[in-house]
């Protein structure tokens, strides 16, 4: 093909690439896989020179499939592997523009074509496998378009909530507001994300307050695995801006949890998050409830909310508290989640008030999440969400301590509950595969009890 068309050059590839997708020839064998992924790998490639090309055409590919009529199990497997194969192009084609200029117009056009048709996919249903995949993949792609459009997609989010503070329609669906879970912040994008709440939260509809919620202790932990240095320097120089806006938010929410107890398992651990993200204000309240100094009148309420946490912890230990489905059941995820975050600092930084907390907390959690008598359970129809619990709090042990590990221990007895077993392979699993920091332990750290995992 002439070297001197090469508009049409690839569109000719692109048309290739879908004519080789499941979705047109259905099962792929071992040689026409081998085809599909180099043309696969020539657009992403050709993406750099022809970028708005490529991504218009992989995008119409993805309404193609969209339009694509579900025919049995057959038509369903196939369908959603063609989702794989092009959301995964998509997503590299948009990681090859960090260096890349785009006129704003081509940016409009194709990220006004590209966004409705990824979000469409977040939302797909069914639990499989694949469809898990899928799900991920449009995550993904998101991730990597706010890379370069953060200020599209932000304004996007912020039109979404003026539409429904204007609506004033519970019934309104939150719509854009799921994209701040997805995007790519890094602590200005964030301080910039926690103001705009701020300003919004007293005019939306309270059944908005728990999407927007969720939405946000998302965007928290997405710039953690992302930005961690940031976080650490956050420790050394804390960040004005980010703590007012954060402290206003907590307000906020601790008036939102006190008159709607059904949403503290989504606002606590908010709150909590919030308070790690302010350094100076997490040592005041680690040295009142600690050491039994003075705290500021300022600070009273969010001292009031740790300490309500840590009894609720604790009476569930003893036994006092009804049932773990409850509210001592989200004081439980709070913390889980505060020894999570603890383990995005260099543990050899001992002195740091965030271990201090952490320690005040891990024997209790032990005992409720790694008790072999009495099993971590918050019904049959949150089992997956318990096991996830389990995992997150078995990885921050071993990050915190390496060497001393009682949570393992209960994990490898042969007499302990199969849940732990369980959690005990994913958790190790995730210790290989998963991206890390450099103090976090890597998987020799289990070498030596290789006798007993063979058991």
């Amino acid at each position: 093909m002439s070297t001197s068309k090469p508009v049409e050059w690839v569109t000719a590839l692109i048309e290739r690439f879908e004519d080789q997708l499941p979705i047109k020839c259905g099962e792929l064998t071992n040689p026409m896989r081998s085809n599909l992924e180099q043309n696969k790998e020539c657009l992403i490639a050709l993406s750099r020179f022809k970028f708005s090309l490529v991504i218009n055409g992989l995008t119409d590919i993805l309404k193609t499939i969209d339009n694509t009529r579900f025919g049995g199990y057959d038509q369903e497997k196939n369908i959603y592997e063609s989702y794989l194969i092009v959301l995964d192009a998509v997503e590299q084609c948009l990681a090859n523009t960090k260096d890349l200029s785009t006129s704003r117009l081509d940016e409009a056009i194709y990220v006004n074509k590209l966004l409705p048709v990824v979000c469409k996919l977040l939302n797909v249903p069914g639990d499989g496998i694949t469809v898990q995949q899928v799900r991920q993949l449009a995550s993904n792609v998101l991730f990597a378009l706010s890379v370069n459009n953060f200020g599209t997609l932000f304004s996007k989010v912020v039109s979404r909530l003026e539409c429904l503070i204007v609506s004033g329609d519970e019934t309104c669906e939150a719509g854009d507001l799921d994209l701040i879970q997805h995007m790519n912040v890094d602590m200005l994008k964030l301080t910039r994300l926690l103001n705009e709440e701020v300003q919004k939260w007293r005019l939306l509809k309270k059944f908005h307050h728990t999407e927007l919620v969720k939405s946000v202790e998302k965007a928290i932990w997405n710039w953690l695995d992302t930005y961690p240095e940031e976080f650490t320097d956050l420790q050394k120089r804390p960040n004005a801006e980010l703590s007012d806006n954060c402290e206003k938010l907590f307000e906020l929410l601790d008036s939102f949890g006190e008159s709607n107890r059904r949403k503290v398992q989504y606002v606590w651990p908010l709150q909590m998050m919030l308070l790690v993200l302010c350094p100076i204000i997490l040592e005041e309240l680690v040295y009142a409830l600690e050491k039994g100094g003075p705290c500021s009148a300022e600070h009273l309420r969010k001292r009031n909310f740790v300490d309500a946490l840590k009894r609720q912890l604790h009476a569930q230990v003893l036994g006092k508290q009804h049932s773990a489905g409850g509210t001592e059941s989200a004081a439980v995820v709070t913390f889980v989640k505060l020894c999570k975050a603890a383990t995005y600092i260099n543990n050899k930084d001992s002195n740091n008030v965030l271990f201090v907390m952490v320690q005040s907390v891990i024997g209790d959690l032990k005992q409720i999440l790694f008790n072999p008598s009495k099993p971590f359970s918050r019904g049959q129809d949150k089992i997956n969400f318990d096991l996830e619990l389990m995992i997150e709090f078995f990885l921050a042990c071993l990050r915190l301590n390496p060497h001393n590990n009682e949570v393992l221990k209960a994990c490898l007895n042969l007499l302990s509950p199969a849940m732990f077993h369980y959690v005990l392979v994913k958790a190790l699993y995730r210790i290989i595969t998963q991206k890390r920091l450099a103090w976090w332990p890597q998987i020799d750290i289990v070498y030596s009890r290789a006798g007993e995992l063979r058991n």
